[in-house]
C-alpha cells in the first residue's frame, strides 16, 4: 500500500490562493497517475485536476485557467496551486494515485483536506 498524505487546505476569503500538496511514500512502488478530486457536501467526487499515465494534466472545466497541478517526480509529489477561488471550490480535497507495487495495479486515496472559501 501507498500512503498518501496530503496537506495545505484551509479557509480563505473568495478570490484568494491556496497550495495543497499530496506526497506518496511506501515501498517499491510506481506511479502510473496522480491528481486531485473533491467532494463538496451533498455531492458526488468530482476531478479537479491530475497528470494521466503518459503525463499530460487534465483540468476540470469549472478550475481551469485558475488551479495549476505540478509535480516533483523525486519526492512522489504533486501540487494543486489554486488561485481565484470562489465559495463553489469549497470542498474537501482529495489526493488519487494509480500506481503498480509488484504485479498488480492499485489504487489509494489520501485522508482529504478541507477548503472552504467564504467572506
Amino acid at each position: 500500500q501507498v500512503q498518501l498524505v496530503e496537506s495545505g487546505g484551509g479557509l480563505v476569503q473568495p478570490g484568494g490562493s491556496l497550495r495543497l500538496s499530496c506526497a506518496a511514500s511506501g515501498s517499491d512502488f510506481s506511479i502510473n497517475a496522480m491528481g486531485w478530486y473533491r467532494q463538496a457536501p451533498g455531492k458526488q467526487r468530482e476531478l479537479v485536476a491530475r497528470f494521466t499515465s503518459g503525463g499530460d494534466a487534465n483540468y476540470a472545466d469549472s478550475v481551469r485557467g485558475r488551479f495549476t497541478i505540478w509535480r516533483d517526480n523525486a519526492k512522489s509529489t504533486i501540487y494543486l496551486q489554486m488561485n481565484s477561488l470562489k465559495p463553489e471550490d469549497t470542498a474537501v480535497y482529495f489526493c488519487n494515485a494509480i500506481y503498480v507495487k509488484g504485479s498488480s495495479i492499485q489504487v489509494d486515496w489520501g485522508q482529504g483536506t478541507q477548503v472552504t472559501v467564504s467572506s
